[in-house]
């Protein structure tokens, strides 16, 4: 693909530098056309290695008009990967001059929400689709929230119903509509469903006290981990959460947990790890799953999925998250992200779609660090995922640039898929017998419901 505009990227971290060698392989664009935009010197080597514009220049609420505006015109292309840059207000400003634009999750201004619920997820997804209205359907193309999740797992969300939709004999045609996927999804039965993520990945220099270690970005994970969680809240559930809170606005297909994600635990299932528990931490793609699946509409829909993460992550950043906590949720005073010193480990990403004839079906990305090295460099297995999926929604927002504003489950999964899946290691497709009540001692008085095993309470740890 040949493209002659200009791209300016926001941030440079780890997806930055990481995507970067991926963007220069797969489009045919001249390092210099490409600017990077960065509040601080994390990349800038990688930068000059590859011939790129670096600026280091912190966005705020205040400049960063007058800041992108001398790099950007009609036909350019904006990759948000910052963190504390508000995605909506970039989305606006890039709707306003025509510029393609894409992210891989929703930011907010540093500081700037008055209280938690603006913080959200489903508050700031309501405001993209809001702009969304504002615009149209045929405005300049802005993909948000594609990475690898949100965004890839969306896409396997919709392989993994087409594999189940198969082997169970009700598959008559992919659907094209998302009322199609919607009555597929129905149809099958799919009761709940889960982004189930384990990342056993090893650095060769173990986490030291005071010190924060992660497989991406330290800040984006606190930030995540302090927010309260958020599922896509099902039409099959009899037991609403004691601490759980319905919105109010907006389509209703998820709830809130009036607590901490870190402190949300909850049972889940990978081929590799097996029967596992990991962290409820808030996604956007658990209420923009949920809500594309949605039949009817409100609090009391037709029909509806219960989505949300269940995250595993590397023992490193584990075990500085447990040491974040009993400090009182004071970060330690210095951040590892582990990209060249990981010398094993897998992270495995997939979706659990749970509730069919089947029972349970695992579908997702197996990569090793290994493979991920001999795939592309300035990488680990988790960063390469989520630059898989920034290379595909980026090529095709590039061919498409007139479709609006647009999450990943309104685009086309198998295009995505196809330019995604050679940066994703073994692609994975696995049956289990697993319900969240396997693995329970008997003599614990937990309040579980033994008759119905997808219950969102049966889950929790």
């Amino acid at each position: 693909m040949i493209f002659t505009n200009r791209l300016v990227i926001l941030g440079f971290g780890s997806i930055g530098q990481g995507v970067l060698p991926l963007i220069l392989r797969h489009i045919e664009i001249n390092p210099d056309q490409i600017t990077i935009i960065t509040g601080d010197k994390r990349g800038e080597k990688i930068a000059k290695k590859y011939g790129v514009n670096f600026f280091v220049n912190p966005l705020t609420k205040d400049n960063y008009k007058s800041v992108l505006k001398p790099f950007l015109k009609k036909g350019d292309v904006l990759l948000h990967l910052a963190v504390d840059v508000s995605s909506n207000d970039i989305i606006d400003f890039c709707q306003q001059k025509k510029v393609i634009y894409l992210d891989t999750c929703t930011e907010v201004w540093s500081n700037s929400a008055s209280n938690v619920n603006e913080h959200l997820n489903y508050t700031l997804r309501e405001g993209a689709l809001n702009l969304k209205k504002k615009y149209g359907a045929h405005s300049t193309t802005a993909v948000i929230t594609l990475g690898a999740n949100p965004g890839l797992v969306s896409c396997f969300v919709k392989e993994a119903l087409v594999q189940i939709a198969r082997d169970t004999g009700v598959l008559e045609s992919i659907p094209v509509s998302r009322e199609g996927w919607a009555m597929l999804a129905k149809t099958l039965n799919i009761k709940s469903i889960h982004i189930a993520e384990e990342d056993t990945q090893v650095c060769i220099s173990p986490k030291n006290h005071g010190e924060f270690v992660n497989s991406w970005s330290v800040d984006s994970f606190i930030v995540e981990s302090l927010q309260m969680p958020e599922l896509g809240w099902g039409s099959h559930e009899k037991y609403f959460p004691t601490d759980g809170e319905r919105f109010t606005f907006g389509c209703k297909a998820a709830i809130s947990l009036k607590r901490k994600g870190m402190s949300t635990l909850v049972r889940t299932w990978t081929p590799l790890g097996g029967n596992q528990v990991g962290f409820l931490i808030t996604h956007n793609e658990s209420i923009s799953i949920a809500d594309y699946l949605t039949i009817g509409s409100g609090d009391n829909p037709e029909y509806r999925p219960t989505v949300h993460f269940a995250y595993t992550p590397c023992d490193d950043a584990r075990r500085s998250l447990q040491e974040f906590d009993v400090r009182g949720w004071k970060q330690q005073d210095k951040q590892r992200v582990i990209i060249g010193d990981v010398v094993e480990g897998v992270d495995e990403l997939g979706v659990l779609l749970m509730g069919h004839k089947k029972q349970s079906y695992w579908y997702g990305s197996r990569l090793s660090i290994k493979d991920a090295r001999k795939l592309a460099p300035n990488n680990n297995a988790t960063s390469l995922q989520v630059s898989a999926g920034v290379l595909a929604g980026m090529i095709w927002a590039i061919k498409n640039p007139n479709c609006g504003i647009v999450e990943p489950e309104e685009i086309p999964h198998e295009e995505i898929l196809s330019i995604a899946k050679p940066y994703l290691g073994i692609m994975i497709g696995e049956y289990s017998d697993w319900t969240p009540l396997q693995g329970r001692i008997k003599h614990f008085a937990e309040d579980v419901d033994e008759n119905d095993p997808w219950q969102f309470k049966n889950f929790l740890f």
